[in-house]
């Protein structure tokens, strides 16, 4: 039987990927962003997953406003880095899990989510900078990857309800997988941030670190903050948080915090990422 062991929730911010892929680890602004996800990679390289699940949302890359789904599963062997205005990221390229994805996918319809399967997938900052933040820079990808998108672009949205009711079907989903494997659930984006407009440039501390606490403190708050919320307090691109929700959802409710970090700010974005695991 497959098993969720932990979730692991991370910003995604591009310029992250860049700094990477450009060597500028050490800069004295980059530094502490990049010593914050040291715990994180040592964490994951001891629990040795066969199989992320990887919540994010494409920056259309790959969707556009021809077609928005608001939940996609990638069911292909692999996933090629999208060239994003100035090319792919040199990293390599996601290799699936086709049967996983398909069974996820089966099942969670079946429990009467909508979702759209995906069989070719070019994949974006959104994912490939949480896989480097994970595992560094290898030649290789050390485990295989079932990328879920959603829309958290193009109003609107889903809720965080849906997300997090969505995350407990994919929990029974891999549950009921006949395999045995070792899964991890990654929720990805914000922290708080906003890109455009007057508040370009805004961060909300105070709510960011509430929203930390409450992922194991009162996840109930959480899954009802509506949309509106999340622009006020925590700028336009906030509302990417509800994909850590998902993430929530797919974990036992006895699910403990091992870690976390945030930092203010990478770009012009609060950062931040927490580890929750299982009971064992």
């Amino acid at each position: 039987m497959a098993r969720i062991v932990a979730g692991v929730a991370t910003s995604h911010v591009p310029a992250i990927g860049a700094a990477l892929d450009q060597g500028r680890t050490e800069e004295p602004y980059w530094r502490p962003v990049f010593e914050g996800y040291a715990f994180v990679k040592q964490w994951i390289a001891e629990q040795k997953p066969d199989v992320l699940v990887l919540v994010y949302n494409d920056h259309a890359s790959f969707f556009s406003l021809e077609v928005i789904p608001t939940f996609a599963i990638g069911c292909a062997d692999a996933f090629v880095p999208a060239d994003e205005g100035w090319g792919p990221r040199p990293v390599p390229a996601v290799l699936g899990h086709p049967e996983l994805a398909w069974h996820i996918a089966q099942s969670t319809i079946l429990d009467e989510f909508d979702m759209t399967i995906i069989n070719r997938l070019d994949v974006d900052h959104g994912l490939t900078v949480p896989m480097s933040l994970l595992f560094g820079q290898p030649q290789a990808w050390p485990c295989k990857v079932v990328p879920l998108a959603v829309n958290v672009v193009q109003y609107p949205p889903p809720t965080g309800n849906r997300c997090f009711n969505l995350g407990r079907a994919i929990r029974k989903a891999v549950r009921s997988f006949d395999k045995d494997l070792k899964v991890i659930v990654c929720g990805t984006g914000g922290m708080s941030h906003q890109l455009q407009g007057p508040r370009a440039g805004f961060i909300n501390r105070e709510f960011d670190r509430h929203f930390l606490d409450d992922l194991t403190r009162d996840p109930e708050r959480l899954i009802r903050i509506p949309h509106v919320e999340y622009v006020r307090e925590a700028g336009s691109e906030g509302i990417e948080m509800v994909m850590w929700l998902l993430m929530l959802g797919a974990l036992e409710p006895a699910a403990r915090e091992i870690h976390r970090f945030y930092h203010v700010p990478a770009s012009n974005t609060a950062v931040g990422h927490i580890i929750l695991e299982n009971p064992r």
